[in-house]
């Protein structure tokens, strides 16, 4: 019987088709454009445009890292503590939120990009500091820093940075601003952070300024949303240990930014509703007060924490101020 000299070669080759785009439990692979929730090279939720901006002139000149909020939720003790990438329940909720709701506000000037992450639980969240919760956040940030470091080797090609991210995508953010950006050339690339939604401590970068003007760049701004006159015991328990910048006046004055200066709630991806909140940031807590009469959940319930809602509450101030920054750092650019 004749052997077959091909045989190896094709157990190989055969090997190798199986392996390839098969990544393992523990290191996703950004190579595969369904490990990223939002990628111009893919249709996605981060393609949304509302009915209102259909006739609006966007470009992309820049791109946006954005790292997604929990999506991960899981009752009581039992359960893994970091999301699986390929769990359709955890994926449709960051989908059909934070990348409809919150990445769209960059689309009118950026490429997106959102790598699904093996994020934490929410429940690590409760027993933050320990062990558990650590490993979690860890695993989570190493996953972020893989897929920024893809997006930097084979998408971004020298163009302009946003990094920008919600809840626990900013603590991760603050985290990788701080290797790849505090101080070092990379800094040269950004536009903005726009790191909302978690406390910034005001130490959390040496070299990398807050953003005291609306068309500053390389810079970094962030908030987190309640209802005026509420102080959740976290934040009053932080001693003043945060940084805010108001959303209206893209500085951080405490004085209280009038409604004029709102140019829109976005209400159900169907229309933006403009000149109905004030805010201003808290002096000893630096949470950021917003006052919107009526502003209730779905239950009809007056709400108090605006966690979820804090790109929503200034959808368009944000996205006319990306605007801002970008035409401002490419014509300081080229120069």
């Amino acid at each position: 019987m004749r052997k077959n000299l091909f045989l190896p070669f094709i157990l190989v080759l055969a090997s190798f088709l199986m392996s390839f785009g098969k990544e393992t439990k523990n290191k996703p692979d950004y190579r595969l454009l369904r490990n990223w929730a939002a990628s111009p090279f893919k249709e996605d939720t981060s393609d949304s445009i509302p009915d209102f901006l259909r006739s609006e002139v966007r470009d992309a000149r820049a791109d946006v890292f954005f790292i997604h909020p929990t999506s991960f939720f899981t009752e009581g003790d039992t359960g893994a503590w970091n999301a699986d990438l390929q769990d359709t329940v955890v994926n449709h909720e960051t989908d059909s939120r934070s990348i409809l709701f919150q990445t769209t506000v960059f689309n009118g000037s950026c490429r997106v990009f959102a790598p699904r992450y093996r994020q934490g639980n929410m429940r690590a969240f409760y027993v933050f500091g320990t062990p558990e919760a650590n490993q979690a956040f860890d695993l989570a940030y190493q996953d972020v820093r893989t897929a920024f470091l893809f997006f930097l080797k084979h998408y971004n090609k020298n163009r302009p940075i946003i990094i920008a991210s919600h809840s626990q995508g900013t603590l991760h953010a603050i985290r990788l601003l701080q290797e790849f950006f505090d101080g070092t050339p990379l800094q040269n690339r950004l536009v903005c952070a726009y790191i909302v939604g978690y406390q910034i401590k005001t130490d959390a970068f040496k070299k990398l300024p807050v953003g005291n003007h609306p068309d500053q760049t390389g810079c970094f701004v962030g908030w987190r949303s309640y209802a005026k006159g509420e102080i959740p015991k976290g934040a009053e328990a932080e001693d003043g240990n945060s940084i805010c910048v108001n959303p209206l006046t893209w500085n951080t004055a405490e004085d209280e930014a009038s409604a004029e200066l709102h140019q829109g709630i976005m209400n159900g991806f169907r229309t933006i509703t403009p000149h109905t909140l004030a805010a201003a940031i808290e002096p000893k807590t630096k949470i950021l007060w917003v006052e919107a009469p009526g502003l209730t959940n779905e239950k009809g319930e007056v709400m108090k924490d605006l966690h979820v809602y804090d790109y929503n509450l200034f959808w368009m101030n944000i996205r006319e101020n990306i605007k801002l920054r970008i035409d401002t750092f490419i014509n300081a650019h080229q120069k």
